[in-house]
């Protein structure tokens, strides 16, 4: 006589023994995928254990330049502010799979900008102006303003004579300008595995890229969204984001 299934049970016929250790293990194995699930959930970048190199633009002074090395990856640092390039340099020395590059990256070689660097250690640094920001950071402002000349990712990583395909990983934080940095990668996109970003839903800078724009342009350009990350709000309405989406097969 054959032994009888339900869906999601074991063989009415296996002994009670069997079943309680197999019961135990498929417990076990089930909490085990829980803990990972959970685990990758609460890390926003867990994509970067699948890649092996990573192009930072928007670099500041490098802060996640231990975490990069910790997880052996090669890192081009791209940063516009030549103090915090400076200091960048000083902080990567030692790292020698990390290099960086002085550069304003846009959609356009050679354009001139009013570079705008903020009182916060330039993290709020843009080519745009503050707008809506405040409402989240109302002691944020800028100091100060540079002229700097732009380039285009892909144009930058030909001079250098860079390997796009050496790194899977675009990282973008450049305060409401994100868009213009991907429009300019042009031919070296598709290279990209993942490719996070910093954005947010309303009017932050004017003029910037918001959620909306990103996700078009992603979509049209075969990218799907692998994970999102909130890490502020705006008390009016809106929510600024790190999301990362990845490149479909």
């Amino acid at each position: 006589m054959q032994p009888t299934f339900t869906r999601g049970s074991m063989p009415r016929a296996m002994p009670q023994s069997i079943r309680k250790v197999l019961t135990l293990i498929i417990a076990g194995i089930k909490a085990i995928l829980r803990r990972i699930k959970h685990w990758l959930k609460g890390d926003p970048d867990s994509f970067l254990r699948d890649v092996s190199g990573v192009i930072h633009v928007g670099a500041n002074s490098g802060q996640e330049r231990e975490k990069y090395r910790n997880l052996g990856l090669q890192v081009i640092w791209v940063e516009p502010i030549p103090e915090v390039f400076a200091e960048l340099e000083r902080n990567i020395r030692g790292f020698s799979n990390q290099r960086a590059y002085q550069a304003l990256v846009t959609d356009a070689d050679g354009q001139e900008y009013r570079f705008h660097i903020s009182n916060n250690d330039g993290l709020s640094s843009s080519i745009l102006e503050l707008k809506q920001h405040r409402d989240i950071w109302p002691d944020v402002d800028y100091t100060t303003s540079i002229s700097l000349k732009s380039i285009t990712l892909a144009s930058l990583l030909e001079r250098e004579r860079i390997n796009p395909r050496d790194y899977q990983a675009l990282i973008m934080d450049t305060q409401g300008s994100e868009l213009l940095v991907l429009q300019g990668s042009g031919r070296i996109l598709e290279n990209f595995e993942y490719i996070k970003t910093e954005v947010p839903d309303f009017e932050s800078y004017e003029g910037c890229c918001q959620l909306v724009d990103i996700s078009a342009f992603m979509k049209k350009h075969g990218y799907i969204e692998f994970s999102r990350n909130k890490f502020a709000s705006r008390a009016a309405g809106g929510d600024y984001f790190d999301i990362v989406y990845r490149r479909m097969a």
